[in-house]
């Protein structure tokens, strides 16, 4: 599991909260996340540094293209560790599909 710091310093920054509810909707390029914003490139690549970090994103290049996807896998993680941290994994079990 990454650290949890990493996660939560990815998420407490707005922007890049911003680019992963983008992610929610499939992969896209970072050409096309970073017209999003009104920051430069150097902004968002430092962005996309943290959230792959952080575990929160993958990326894959294909050409010059650099496309970035969710990956939930750790965020459900985190997710799961707060559950049981607040004495609620039993409620999260009994409400699995």
């Amino acid at each position: 599991m990454k650290n949890f710091d990493l996660v939560f310093k990815a998420l407490a920054d707005p922007t890049r909260r911003e680019v992963l509810r983008m992610l929610s909707g499939g992969e896209r390029t970072a050409g096309e996340l970073s017209d999003a914003f009104e920051l430069g490139r150097p902004s968002m690549s430092h962005h996309f540094t943290v959230l792959k970090e952080a575990g929160l994103v993958r990326s894959r290049r294909e050409g010059t293209q650099v496309y970035y996807a969710l990956d939930t896998t750790v965020l459900e993680d985190v997710l799961a560790r707060l559950w049981d941290h607040l004495g609620l994994g039993e409620f999260r079990k009994e409400n699995q599909p």
